[in-house]
């Protein structure tokens, strides 16, 4: 069993992608991060980095104790070693799904995740950095869109590389894009949109926070201006 401390962001839909698509048990343990709670000493202690996800493996690969694991690109990694699924055995294979993997981490979610914050949460608006991550944001599209020109899915067959990119590109309209700019990457967002596993992670997000409910001062001071507590 694994326990995937998670809140509906796209770095949380990642994780209960994984899990949905390979069928491995699991139990979610929401964490609010609007009220705080990824600072409480219990989340800290397997998130060091106060952030979600987090999963806890009770039965581990390799056996032994439960093992923690934190940051939701290496979550993915050991996933998909733990399965065997959604990762190239081949060298090859495996390390061009994991460089675009790594893409999302380092370029994709950070620039996108700005553009979140510049354009929907900061208090105040400043037009110049709302303006470049809409940029950026465009580009990395562009990028994808032409990565999958010629072929169906970011590595060949579907794996975590996909799993990673695909929920950042759904708050799409928030980011100030549209899909249509980019026919190659629209093709590969409606098939995966269409995949039971997406349907059904979707669905347990917004079983747990459906998003309807504006941030409160309070939220996003727990979000953008606490620090990690000792």
């Amino acid at each position: 069993m694994i326990d995937l401390h998670y809140w509906p962001t796209p770095n949380g839909h990642k994780i209960t992608l994984f899990l949905e698509e390979a069928g491995l048990p699991y139990t979610i343990h929401p964490v609010d991060v609007g009220k705080g709670e990824q600072f409480r000493p219990e989340f800290l202690a397997i998130a060091p980095n106060n952030r979600m996800p987090a999963i806890v493996d009770h039965e581990p690969l390799g056996g032994g104790a439960p093992l923690s694991i934190f940051e939701s690109g290496a979550i993915l990694l050991y996933l998909a070693e733990k399965t065997g699924r959604f990762l190239p055995a081949d060298a090859v294979g495996r390390y061009d799904a994991i460089q675009w993997l790594m893409w999302q981490m380092g370029g994709l979610g950070p620039m996108a995740g700005q553009n979140h914050h510049f354009n929907i949460y900061a208090p105040e608006k400043i037009p110049y950095a709302q303006e470049r991550y809409v940029r950026e944001t465009a580009r990395l599209y562009g990028v994808l869109d032409k990565r999958l020109a010629d072929r169906d899915f970011i590595a060949g067959d579907y794996s975590v590389a996909d799993m990673a990119a695909y929920p950042w590109i759904v708050p799409y309209e928030a980011q100030g894009q549209k899909l249509e700019d980019f026919p190659n990457l629209k093709r590969w967002f409606d098939a995966i949109a269409a995949r039971p596993a997406t349907v059904t992670a979707y669905a347990k997000g917004k079983a747990v926070n459906d998003g309807s409910k504006p941030m409160t001062d309070e939220q996003r001071q727990n979000l953008f201006g606490t620090p990690a507590k000792n």
